[in-house]
């Protein structure tokens, strides 16, 4: 058997995550190193879908949906990040894309349930159920995942500036904006 009919063995999973891509990119299709990825990241964007969907069947869409994305623009990480960044940054501009073309649904589904909670529970109650996710909604969903992103996830700014497309400055302004709006909602009175 001649080399050049020997196929050549690359154990992906000692690669880093830079160099897999650089592998999935020369990949024809769905190979060992893309197939390493979906492994290496598939909980880790879940997570980050999770976060800013707050629904499993919506997560699982979106997440289904950023590996899609992943897999059609494997050639195109350039390497200005590391990809870790570039995945989540896929991942927070898919689910933002989709929440937005489902915000009309939601928004009649969660005033049936809301009409429905009021009429079943006290003021008091429904005031003290009200959670985070809850609290989030009342922002844009852009501010509203830098705030995730930020303090559930622990990015650092440098890292949402690559993913938002913003200088750290108007990426500190952002947040620190977001928290002062949801101070100022839900401030005990």
């Amino acid at each position: 058997m001649s080399p050049a009919d020997q196929v050549r063995y690359v154990d992906v999973q000692a690669l880093t995550d830079e160099e897999l891509a650089a592998a999935a990119a020369r990949e024809g299709s769905d190979g060992p190193a893309f197939v390493e990825i979906v492994h290496r990241f598939r909980d880790r964007v879940w997570r980050v879908c999770y976060r800013l969907m707050n629904d499993a069947t919506d997560t699982s869409d979106a997440a289904q949906e950023v590996f899609v994305r992943l897999f059609v623009n494997r050639g195109k990480f350039e390497g200005r990040s590391k990809y870790a960044t570039w995945v989540h940054a896929i991942a927070v501009r898919t689910c933002l894309a989709l929440r937005r073309s489902r915000g009309r649904r939601r928004k009649h589904e969660d005033a049936a349930a809301e009409t429905r909670r009021s009429t079943s529970t006290s003021e008091a109650t429904a005031a003290l159920s009200m959670d985070l996710m809850h609290m989030l909604e009342a922002l844009n969903e852009e501010d509203r995942a830098l705030l995730i992103l930020k303090y559930a996830e622990n990015y650092s700014y440098e890292e949402l500036t690559e993913m938002f497309d913003l200088s750290v400055s108007a990426c500190k302004m952002r947040i620190s904006r977001a928290r002062e709006k949801l101070q100022t909602k839900y401030a005990k009175s």
